[in-house]
């Protein structure tokens, strides 16, 4: 990604005398996991296109120590964030924009209790901030008006943080017309992915969750789940499977749905 987008990292400004004007935590999944990748290029060429000036930590950013906490390893979590901050710290970051909800959340509301304080936006909100201030133009998108979108809102940044609003206003922004789900907003339905439910074996149960909510979405008709969580967008694309659907149904992070006519080299 680096290269292909001409990413800079923290160390890079630092050895020029810069600061970006902000960072772009990547997480794991953004950096790892094959599909997260391209909503971390697609957020990437979004930030180009708006002329922001970012930097990663590239190979100096660990987990954020999400899924250890949720899994009961107290140990584990503290000594990543510790680590983590060092390096934030060290670098004299302030403001922090990331596509996972999951370390939205932990770096906003669990890093401040070890000495990690910094301003943390999940990246549907910094996105809605460009737009508002005339910085990203995305009223010319492909899927306006023309395709039907449904929206699914994570746990970590619906129930969690409470934030329903930034994603479905930057849907309406790009004229693409949402049909909500009969769940949805403060009443949504998890995906079935939070706690560190994503790394383990499910437990015993009539339906899986990914399933339920599969099912829901295809049953308001849209070809576009609209998704701004990496847990999110895997779970989902699972679930259609059980309903060979996969092929008639796109899972898409807001970030690829606003870059879909930008060249990702995807």
């Amino acid at each position: 990604m680096q290269e292909e987008l001409n990413v800079k990292t923290m160390a890079e400004f630092a050895a020029e005398g810069k600061e970006p004007d902000i960072l772009y935590w990547v997480g794991c999944a953004g950096s790892y996991d094959a599909r997260a990748q391209k909503v971390s290029r697609a957020f990437a060429k979004l930030l180009n296109k708006a002329g922001v000036s970012f930097a990663i930590l590239g190979n100096e950013e660990s987990c954020c120590g999400d899924p250890a906490r949720r899994a009961g390893n107290e140990f584990i979590f503290q000594m990543l964030a510790l680590q983590n901050i060092e390096v934030l710290n060290g670098y004299n970051i302030k403001k922090i924009v990331t596509a996972c909800p999951h370390g939205y959340n932990t770096l906003k509301n669990e890093y401040p209790e070890l000495g990690g304080n910094f301003e943390v936006i999940h990246h549907t909100q910094f996105i809605e901030q460009l737009i508002a201030d005339g910085k990203l133009d995305v009223s010319d998108n492909k899927y306006a008006k023309s395709t039907k979108v449904t929206y699914h809102d994570s746990c970590y940044m619906g129930r969690v943080n409470g934030e329903y609003k930034a994603p479905r206003n930057i849907l309406n922004s790009a004229k693409i017309e949402i049909t909500e789900m009969e769940r949805s907003g403060v009443n949504g339905f998890c995906c079935g992915a939070g706690g560190a439910q994503m790394f383990k074996e499910e437990e015993k149960g009539d339906k899986r969750v990914n399933e339920e909510r599969a099912n829901e979405a295809i049953g308001t008709g849209a070809k576009i789940i609209a998704a701004n969580c990496p847990f999110c967008i895997t779970m989902l694309e699972d679930g259609l499977k059980a309903y060979e659907k996969e092929d008639e149904i796109k899972v898409m992070d807001i970030a690829e749905i606003l870059s879909a006519d930008l060249d990702l080299g995807q």
